[in-house]
């Protein structure tokens, strides 16, 4: 067993080698409101989730896309929101507000200043993963790493540059969403229990 003051590492040809990690719960695609209402109602009777977004790439330099995709997700299901069809509904933004759920993400910042974008949030008990890596001496601080470091198993980014947008997401599109939200609520199961 490693000192416990030594960082843990994998360089990224041993993440390139590490078996593919394959999300295989439940999927649940939110595109209308009455979905988001059966959705949040659900994940309100949980204490903690994932959470992720994923935005269309642009390839124009100066050019930015508004966040497509919100992902949440609990152990057994992840639910992905298409923000780019739904706005960012009340009941959404205060499940985003609310202190009595845990959401547990990677690069935070990121994901809120792009939400913000869209509407006005006070984002509240949220996890950002990079500290936690750093708590735990864990050198890699991106999703993939962490997760590669934690599991032995690795997280395709091969999704990441698709279209969010598309009238229809393909299964790959969704099971990669899913799996971020999912991998990063699993990482902070695995380093603090599940309380």
């Amino acid at each position: 067993m490693k000192n416990e003051m030594e960082e843990l590492a994998l360089t990224k040809d041993e993440l390139t080698a590490l078996p593919a990690e394959k999300y295989t719960n439940r999927i649940v695609v939110i595109d209308t409101q009455k979905e988001v209402e059966k959705a949040v109602n659900y994940l309100r009777g949980f204490k903690i989730i994932g959470f992720d977004t994923e935005t269309r790439p642009s390839f124009k330099k100066g050019k930015q896309h508004q966040v497509a995709l919100l992902q949440l997700s609990t152990e057994e299901c992840a639910f992905l929101f298409r923000i780019n069809r739904i706005g960012l509904p009340d009941i959404l933004k205060d499940l985003l507000e609310s202190k009595d759920i845990l959401k547990i993400g990677l690069s935070l910042k990121d994901d809120f200043a792009a939400l913000h974008r869209i509407a006005s949030v006070e984002f509240a008990s949220f996890i950002e993963l990079q500290n936690l890596a750093q708590k735990f001496h864990i050198k890699n601080r991106g999703l993939r790493g962490i997760y590669g470091v934690l599991f032995g198993k690795k997280i395709s980014k091969a999704q990441r540059l698709s279209n969010w947008e598309a009238d229809v997401l393909s299964e790959a599109q969704k099971e990669y969403a899913a799996l971020d939200a999912w991998a990063s609520l699993r990482i902070y199961t695995h380093l603090c229990g599940d309380n």
